[in-house]
């Protein structure tokens, strides 16, 4: 047992050493990984911290941002949401990577890990992604005053509530709107690089069925539980193009109508013709509101526009088959009763 007792003793004196020795390589690692160095770059970036933003404890980063918006996908109003692919371009000033001379330095991509960036994200947004064919699409550019240009391509879907009680001659008003996800407004401050002009190419879009009116920029406060953060708003109007509906389903309901009114001119007499346009005219209109409504089935507890327009066509289709109806009914009555009094006017005259 003496012996046994003695053999431990004397492995565990020979692994400490080494075990201390493989503790302190491991904090030395955990110590350098604290502070990377660019590559290339080791003389300007010696000791620099990539997980301390610049200014760390004294005044907040001011983040210059623009936006070139790419193209609007697709705007589905059953989801209520928008898809769009845009330039987002952030600009910061580091002190810690000012350097002599007045080049600038475009870097690879793949050191943006080596840096410290902004942790910006897209405010209600459902589902986004970063462009990586064929390298990821970001951009890292240093200029010699510490000024750093971080551009991204980006293709995201954002919610926007949407009010159809006017569909299809409404007007929407949909947003894209940025902030950072952990540094409040003690830390980091976003604002428009050019204001409205920080905005460029909803100009240039063509969408298939909305036209965009305008667009405008705001900075504004978001209060959280967390704490006070700065967001940046871009807004924008869309009109949509009603020409599509009119040739769609306005323009064939009205001709419905007008086709159930020709039966007022057909004699009663003809029973076929007059039920034949008007049972048409009823299944026609049904499956136009039906139609109508496919393309929004989410939206199927509001009523639209469109929805009373289609009802009071339906309407009066509708009252031209029960027009004839009442009207077939009636003369009917009044040959009866001419019938009868005839039978009685021979009665009293024999």
């Amino acid at each position: 047992m003496k012996y046994i007792l003695h053999l431990t003793f004397v492995c565990l004196s020979l692994l400490t050493p080494r075990m201390c020795i493989q503790g302190n390589q491991f904090n030395i690692e955990v110590s350098r990984s604290d502070k990377l160095s660019l590559p290339g770059f080791e003389n300007l970036t010696a000791g620099y911290n990539k997980f301390l933003r610049p200014n760390f404890g004294g005044e907040p980063v001011q983040i210059a941002l623009t936006l070139d918006i790419a193209s609007i996908s697709s705007i589905s109003e059953s989801n209520m949401d928008y898809t769009a692919t845009i330039y987002l371009r952030q600009r910061w000033t580091d002190q810690r990577l000012v350097f002599e001379g007045n080049k600038s330095f475009t870097l690879d991509a793949r050191l943006v890990e080596f840096l410290w960036v902004p942790d910006t994200y897209i405010v209600e947004s459902k589902k986004s992604f970063l462009h990586e064919v064929t390298v990821g699409n970001r951009l890292i550019r240093l200029f010699s005053n510490g000024t750093v240009l971080y551009a991204l391509r980006i293709t995201t879907t954002v919610a926007c509530n949407m009010d159809l009680s006017k569909y299809p001659m409404d007007t929407q008003t949909c947003k894209l709107q940025l902030e950072s996800w952990g540094y409040d407004g003690n830390d980091v401050e976003f604002s428009w690089l050019r204001g409205n002009d920080s905005v460029r190419g909803l100009e240039n879009l063509r969408l298939a069925q909305y036209t965009i009116q305008r667009y405008f920029t705001l900075v504004t406060r978001s209060q959280q539980e967390t704490g006070n953060y700065t967001r940046l708003v871009l807004q924008f109007e869309l009109r949509r193009n009603v020409l599509y509906f009119i040739l769609e389903t306005y323009v064939p309901s009205t001709f419905l109508v007008v086709l159930s009114w020709v039966s007022f001119w057909i004699s009663l007499d003809s029973v076929p013709a007059r039920t034949c346009i008007g049972v048409t005219t009823v299944l026609s209109m049904t499956t136009l509101m039906i139609g109508s409504r496919t393309s929004l089935p989410n939206t199927n507890c509001f009523i639209k526009a469109i929805d009373v327009y289609l009802g009071i066509c339906f309407s009066f289709v509708f009252g031209a088959l029960l027009e004839y109806a009442v009207a077939h009914y009636s003369s009917l009555q009044q040959m009866a009763a001419k019938d009868r009094q005839q039978i009685t006017c021979y009665l009293y005259a024999t």
